[in-house]
């Protein structure tokens, strides 16, 4: 049987990453708040968890790296290293190596050493002060007894596992094959304990192990391969024997002998030893609470199951369609059949979809290490608050929202947060204070980074604005669109450029970003008091709530999340500009109206603008009227790519199958805007009516 060690090491990097990511958290709890001794623990567990997994799939690097560390936590925890400021940021700051050296491990590279010698010699230094310039201690406490200098002779080491070895996922042949990479070695196994096949239980070991090796080492270099797997093993590790002892009389000592003279690597005071478990032991099981809860998937089996769940649905709403043109009462039990059905599907979508869904907190964990050294860095007091972490959005939502989102947090710490002297002055706390939140409204996900800064300064954006031609010098726009200007591509008001922000990249990207989720971004702002972004999303990628909208023989989904309000139109309210292009009054602005008919060759009922419908719809800051002959159902899509079936089209962003059979083509707002205007509508010139 063939071993897919890949799939072990994903699973490992996986682990590894996410216990970094909480490894992070707890050094910036421990620094906001002080000593925990829960949370060093926790930091200790997380470097001896990834050095034992290194260890076995022999990533040196990493195993060396977090052995030094290690050591350094353990002191910690026996009080012989307090955990200073300093501290904290060293251990940041291996966070990062550790990452790094994943990454490496995980691209079969070979890591820079600059990223982390460093601050391994600095871990190796402060071990050394604490000890009194001592040489630095082994992997564990087990070693006190040790000689620094290496013997060379013929090592015993007897390995008697205890019954969870296997259940906590330990594999005894890793061990014996790390041993045979010090040396020469032969390997006695003692399988007296293996009951008979139909009382085994798979997940006991009943064997043990004799290695003899010969080799040119030192205790904690034995000492270490078996540093991570704690006391769930027995080890006794016999120094170099004179040759002319034979392996046979060594290997008939008595197991208590040998175990007196090393305790358990890694443990605490040594418990008696425990032979192997013998026919009892099948009959113990694992405790409930050590179970998994939870399995990994690949993202490729849920689109596949989400892509056939749209299709059931598709063929429901079809069903149904179907049974409510037959008029004949005794067909009541198919279409009660039909409505149960219905309510089912519905149930079992949205099952389904909350499969992909993870809560935004994944996200959000990356901004308080970043907040922290991004304030020191530029010598601000900034307070970061986070709600509504447990809002779930979709995977492919969360993935492509963090960056537009560390975007706008940078800049908020850059150039809203004043520096304390100048917020002092201003009557405010020193801390300036930014929040996250998060919260589902209306069928969407809402994210907001508010900040207590100087706010925009609307007459500094107004200028630059007219500097550059983007306004007329004698217009005067709303709030709203002169916030919106810092979305402009190159837009900056910075007086200096730094590699923080400034060069009035960054801000355009995140409109983009944010737009190709089908997702809008507003900004409000207060002088002196502080910023308001807020960034509308819809939950997934895979549904849309949408509107059905007839043109002609043609039916179209408008986004729900881009209309404002649809509107008959009187004739007092359309005007016509150079160039042909129309534009609708309302109420206090004017906005260009789209013939979707013309943008798209088909035929309309009427080409009358007072006999359709004006939607009026919404994309970055900027509205249109799309012009339909009639307004249909509100539902729930199932989005198919057209680039993957067909190939991309300006102005669409996918299709559906409705329940009928026919295909809706969904609208991309946003190119549709732009597709517009570059036939010459010009649909971003929304101009004020006074």
């Amino acid at each position: 049987m063939s071993i897919d060690l890949e799939q072990f090491h994903d699973i490992f990097f996986q682990e590894s990453e996410e216990a970094l990511d909480a490894m992070e958290q707890t050094l910036l709890a421990i620094d906001a708040s002080g000593l925990d001794e829960e949370g060093i623990n926790t930091i200790f567990r997380v470097a001896h968890s990834i050095k034992g997994g290194a260890a076995t799939f022999g990533f040196s690097e990493l195993t060396s790296f977090t052995h030094t560390m290690e050591t350094l936590l353990d002191m910690v925890r026996s009080g012989k290293v307090r955990l200073s400021s300093g501290e904290t940021d060293l251990l940041l700051r291996s966070v990062d190596a550790m990452r790094e050296l994943l990454s490496a491990a995980r691209s079969r590279q070979n890591p820079d050493p600059t990223r982390f010698t460093g601050i391994q010699s600095e871990f190796a230094r402060r071990i050394a002060e604490a000890n009194g310039d001592a040489p630095a201690p082994a992997a564990d406490k087990v070693s006190a007894a040790s000689s620094p200098a290496a013997t060379s002779g013929r090592w015993i080491v007897r390995i008697a596992p205890r019954i969870d070895l296997l259940r906590k996922g330990n594999d005894p042949l890793c061990l014996i094959n790390e041993l045979a990479g010090l040396g020469e070695s032969s390997v006695r196994v003692d399988a007296a304990s293996v009951p008979p096949l139909a009382d085994m239980d798979p997940q006991v070991c009943y064997m043990q192990w004799t290695v003899e090796l010969q080799a040119d080492v030192v205790r904690a270099d034995i000492e270490q391969i078996f540093s991570w797997i704690g006391d769930e093993a027995e080890i006794a590790i016999e120094e170099p024997i004179t040759q002319e002892s034979s392996f046979e009389e060594e290997t008939q000592r008595p197991a208590d002998e040998s175990t007196k003279q090393a305790a358990p690597a890694a443990a605490a005071p040594a418990a008696p030893a425990v032979p192997a478990p013998v026919a009892a032991a099948p009959a113990e099981t694992p405790r409930p609470h050590s179970e998994s809860t939870s399995i990994r998937v690949s993202i490729e089996k849920l689109d596949e199951l989400i892509n056939t769940v749209g299709e059931l649905v598709i063929t429901q709403s079809m069903l149904s369609q179907l049974a409510a043109s037959i008029g004949d009462h005794r067909n009541d039990d198919l279409k009660n059949g039909l409505s149960q059905l219905e309510r089912q599907m519905r149930a079992l979508q949205e099952s389904v979809m909350r499969v992909r869904m993870f809560p935004i907190s994944f996200v959000f964990n990356r901004f308080p290490r970043m907040v922290r050294d991004l304030g020191a860095r530029l010598g601000k007091h900034v307070e970061l608050k986070m709600t509504g972490e447990q809002t779930e959005l979709d995977k492919t939502v969360l993935e492509k929202i963090g960056d537009p989102l560390v975007h706008l947090v940078r800049n908020s710490i850059d150039h809203g947060i004043e520096s304390p002297e100048t917020r002092a002055a201003n009557g405010k706390s020193d801390t300036g204070t930014i929040h996250l939140n998060a919260y589902h409204k209306g069928g969407n996900i809402t994210v907001e980074i508010i900040d207590d800064g100087a706010g925009l300064n609307r007459e500094r954006i107004l200028a630059k604005a007219r500097e550059r031609g983007l306004i007329g010098p004698d217009e005067e726009p709303s709030d709203e669109r002169v916030n919106n200007l810092i979305f402009h591509p190159g837009f900056s008001t910075a007086e200096e450029v730094s590699d923080v922000s400034g060069r009035g990249v960054g801000m355009d990207v995140v409109r983009r970003n944010i737009a190709e989720l089908g997702g809008n971004v507003q900004v409000f702002s207060s002088l002196g008091k502080g910023s308001t972004v807020r960034i509308r999303l819809p939950l997934t990628l895979a549904i849309l709530d949408g509107q059905l909208v007839r043109v002609g023989k043609e039916v179209y989904v408008i986004p729900l999340v881009s209309i404002v309000e649809t509107i008959q139109m009187r004739r007092d309210q359309v005007s016509s500009i150079a160039g042909g292009a129309e534009l609708f009054r309302l109420r206090d602005e004017y906005i260009p109206i789209i013939r979707l008919y013309d943008l798209f060759g088909i035929e309309p009922d009427s080409t009358e603008l007072f006999r359709g419908l004006l939607t009026i719809v919404e994309s970055d800051g900027r509205r249109a009227g799309i012009l339909v002959d009639e307004l249909l159902a509100q539902q729930q899509v199932v989005i198919k790519s057209l680039e993957a079936n067909f190939r991309q089209l300006p102005g669409l962003s996918g299709a559906t199958m409705l329940g009928d059979g026919h295909v809706a083509l969904i609208l991309d707002i946003p190119g549709l805007m732009a597709s517009f205007e570059s036939e010459g509508g010009r649909p971003g010139l929304s101009r004020s009516a006074a």
